[in-house]
């Protein structure tokens, strides 16, 4: 397996049905349409504090993650399950709402700060590296710092919604280029208007 390819893609969001609809679960909305595509079942584990499906592909297991002890915890099981199978950050996705990209706009990049997002800064600091990939999926900005929290809690109209699920199926469609490790492809093809 090249060092390239993702072995863990791993959703951010808050559990329970009170933060489903929230603008800051859209990195679980990507993995509960990435199990959808192809045709997975997330199961519990308790022991990662997680809901994972197991891809199975010819270069390997894929684990699809969406860590269940909410946002600012969320690091501790990518860390876990990362050292569990020993798979190094450069073959870690993690997939999250970003603030400064407008719905329905999508981004991939390796490496970064945490912008103040509260998942990627548990993650950095659980990893003890930067060197990460993201997919970082648009939902807007509320126009200033003090709205944030309440915004990305905030449930996501239906337009909005509409749009990031089309950056969702967008990625999906280069979702194989992403899992071989082609990212520059990927990101060609994803980044394109």
């Amino acid at each position: 397996m090249s060092n390239n390819t993702i072995q863990i893609i791993a959703g951010l969001g808050n559990p329970g049905n009170e933060y489903e609809k929230t603008r800051h679960n859209a990195g679980f909305w990507f993995i509960d349409q990435l199990v959808h595509h192809y045709n997975l079942t997330l199961k519990k584990e308790s022991r990662f504090s997680a809901d994972i499906a197991k891809l199975s592909t010819s270069s390997g297991n894929i684990w699809l993650i969406k860590p269940m002890n909410f946002m600012n915890r969320s690091g501790q099981t990518i860390a876990q399950l990362a050292r569990f199978y020993k798979i190094p950050a450069e073959q870690i996705l993690v997939v999250h709402d970003e603030l400064d990209l407008s719905p329905g706009t999508v981004k991939l990049k390796k490496g970064g700060g945490h912008g103040g997002h509260n998942g990627l800064r548990d993650t950095i600091s659980q990893l003890g590296s930067k060197d990460f990939y993201r997919l970082r999926l648009g939902i807007g900005h509320p126009g200033s710092k003090e709205q944030v929290v309440g915004f990305v809690l905030g449930k996501t109209p239906g337009n909005e919604k509409t749009l990031i699920e089309g950056a969702i199926d967008k990625t999906i469609d280069s979702i194989e280029l992403i899992l071989q490790g082609d990212m520059q492809k990927a990101m060609n093809q994803l980044h394109a208007k």
